[in-house]
């Protein structure tokens, strides 16, 4: 099967991110993080400020304007009330990492099977997709700085120094840079140039230290101008924004350092053969190339222990890991498919049988899940008998082919599977979800101007669809706008607030809008996606 798909791997790649993720990509209700990056784009497309961006109204200058700049082209295009249009561009990117991670193996190992199969994998690890809601810019900088990386693995491993490698690994770094600042050069470059030195010795290194500095110099520029244009034309914000940001590293979410080490789990459905990847006395004699192998090996574990010196710990700072990680695995399970029906220990063949048949248990029990999670209520039910029948299919025949030993057939079946959950699944689970009923976006059709009271959260700012002003302490007194009535969202207040409010204002509640999909008794319930609507009226 896979000698077949070979003929056309980045055109197969391609199709599974589009089949996998195209029908569900409005289903998960939008995040803060992803708030924040579509407001921005929405204000680039009706304010203008491409360069110096906003978040209702306000500087935003802690995350580089490339991403946005993304989102906002798919807006124009589109519409910027559309959630599809703004997320489009993260498909375009996971397909990059899919692509470049087969390109990149092939170089390293000469064989488009194999690298096909790490293509797949990371394509189809958890964390790969899930980055693209809780952060959006990290899919950019990593995906863009993994371009980079193939171009400078090309450029260290030939002997003459290629123009084009040097100006598409500058070009790409400096991408990288300008998605997230220089975060992926810790993250995922620098543990690839310790990996690279530990593994191919860096032959002719003293030749390649002037082109390597000339990428590094070039992407610098390229990444770094928009930084000096801002600290340039706006310097009193920028310099506030920056000391605020970098104050965070050792004083938020700060974790021991074991917090990463977990860090194969975020690979999802490949848990258990990334985790056997790592195990190098045990595959080291089984690998098809053992000095590729090391060098992925190298580079995954690097990259997990210099994100552990850093005190301020997430776990999506992991995605960078998942990249190296899935080639790695990629040799565990090209060992399985060329020699498992001649594997005899048990104490080998049991973890192969227990994770393929872990997912195909999975695969018949979503049915039931379905069903009990939707109270047998759905809005398509041929959607549902479809999903049915495609998973459990796929389910059934993974049993078979396991029993076959034939795990070219159930490394594909579980891909398949894992793209049917995402095509087929997800959208089924909209209605528990998604976002409340009662769209805030209503309030716009009122004639009053709507300012939020203390805090209004990104997520409400994107559904309202417009700048909702804050109304804030300056110097120890509110704000209050000039209007004689104008209406307010309260997430929460004082009491000593409310004595302020009222003696200015005659205060009429009118509405509450909650973004949450969830019952306030739930565990996943968000206070700060609640909002109380006032009219405020002067005395």
């Amino acid at each position: 099967m896979l000698k077949s798909l070979q003929n056309k791997p980045i055109l197969f790649i391609s199709l599974v991110v589009i089949v996998m993720l195209i029908f569900s990509i409005d289903t998960l209700p939008v995040s803060i993080m992803e708030a924040r990056n579509f407001i921005t784009a929405r204000e680039m497309i009706t304010d203008g400020n491409w360069l110096l961006t906003t978040m209702n109204g306000e500087a935003r200058y802690e995350k580089p304007p490339l991403p946005t700049w993304f989102s906002a082209i798919f807006g124009l295009i589109f519409g910027i009330k559309s959630v599809v249009a703004f997320r489009f561009p993260t498909l375009i990117l996971i397909t990059i990492i899919g692509v470049f991670t087969f390109l990149l193996s092939k170089k390293m190992v000469n064989n488009t099977s194999h690298s096909l199969i790490n293509g797949l994998i990371v394509i189809t690890s958890f964390y790969v997709i899930g980055i693209t809601l809780e952060a959006p810019w990290d899919i950019y900088t990593h995906g863009f700085m993994l371009v980079a990386i193939y171009y400078l693995f090309q450029l260290f491993g030939s002997k003459k120094n290629n123009v084009k490698h040097i100006l598409l690994a500058s070009f790409f770094m400096g991408c990288s840079i300008l998605s997230k600042g220089p975060i992926s050069i810790y993250a995922l470059l620098l543990p690839f140039l310790l990996a690279y030195g530990f593994s191919y010795k860096f032959k002719n290194v003293k030749s390649k230290l002037l082109p390597f500095l000339i990428v590094f110099v070039l992407a610098i520029i390229i990444g770094g101008w928009w930084f000096l244009f801002v600290r340039l034309t706006d310097p009193e914000t920028f310099i506030s924004i920056a000391e605020r940001e970098t104050s965070n590293w050792h004083s938020y979410n700060v974790k021991p350092f074991y917090y990463y080490w977990s860090f194969f789990t975020q690979s999802g459905i490949w848990t258990i053969p990334a985790f056997i990847s790592l195990l190098y006395p045990y595959l080291k004699t089984r690998v098809s190339n053992l000095k590729a192998y090391k060098f992925s090996l190298f580079w995954t574990l690097f990259g997990v222990i210099l994100l552990s010196v850093i005190p301020e710990k997430k776990s999506r700072y992991l995605m960078p890991v998942l990249i190296p990680l899935a080639i790695n695995t990629g040799f565990y399970i090209e060992y399985l498919i060329r020699l498992f029906k001649d594997i005899k220990d048990k104490r080998e063949t049991i973890p192969v049988y227990f994770n393929f048949g872990l997912i195909a248990l999975i695969g018949i029990a979503i049915p039931v899940i379905v069903y009990l999670q939707l109270e047998g209520e759905f809005s398509n039910i041929l959607l549902f008998i479809v999903a049915t029948i495609v998973v459990l299919s796929i389910s059934l025949l993974l049993i078979y082919q396991l029993k076959k030993k034939n795990i070219e057939h159930s490394f594909l079946l579980t891909v398949m599977f894992f793209v049917s959950v995402f095509m087929l699944v997800l959208p089924l689970l909209k209605p528990i979800i998604g976002t409340a009923n009662k769209p805030i976006s209503n309030l716009k059709q009122d004639n009053f101007k709507v300012y939020g009271f203390n805090y209004v959260s990104p997520e409400t700012i994107w559904q309202y669809g417009d700048k909702i002003p804050p109304i804030k302490l300056e110097d120890g007194t509110f704000n209050f706008p000039k209007e004689h009535q104008f209406g307010i969202l309260v997430n929460g207040i004082s009491p000593e607030d409310w004595e302020v409010l009222q003696s200015k204002y005659n205060v009429q509640e009118v509405d509450e809008f909650d973004l949450n999909a969830v019952p306030s008794d739930s565990k996943k319930y968000n206070g700060r996606l609640n909002n109380y609507y006032y009219i405020l009226t002067k005395n």
